[in-house]
């Protein structure tokens, strides 16, 4: 089984509720806010702050989580490197919009404009 198929599976077994811990403490420790974070999770998913919660205290994985959201058409503009991935080559859909999501939290981090993030222009 070579690397990207690991990693695929992965991520798809892995829980929102396990990694949006660490999106949190990633994006407060540079200032910005949870209620920011959410936002962000909410224009990338169509999930409002009582899904989110729902989805968190269900426990679901990565791919129950992206199997009920509604992606934002624009989500195709986020572009770049993360985890060492070109998020725009990532063939398996599930994985890429796992990197989408975050890609988005690692731009708020960045302190990036929030209508940068949102791909608004």
């Amino acid at each position: 089984m070579n690397n990207a198929k690991k990693q695929d599976e992965r991520i798809a077994k892995m829980t929102f509720a396990s990694v949006y811990p660490m999106y949190l403490t990633k994006v407060e420790k540079k200032g910005r806010t949870k209620e920011e974070l959410h936002q962000v999770i909410e224009w990338l998913t169509g999930f409002d702050e009582k899904k989110l919660q729902e989805l968190i205290e269900e426990k679901v994985t990565f791919e129950i989580f992206f199997q009920n959201a509604t992606l934002n058409p624009n989500a195709k503009r986020i572009t770049g490197v993360i985890c060492g991935y070109r998020v725009e080559e990532i063939e398996n859909t599930l994985t890429q919009q796992a990197r989408y999501l975050d890609k988005l939290v690692d731009e708020l981090a960045k302190g990036r404009k929030m209508e940068k993030i949102l791909r608004v222009a």
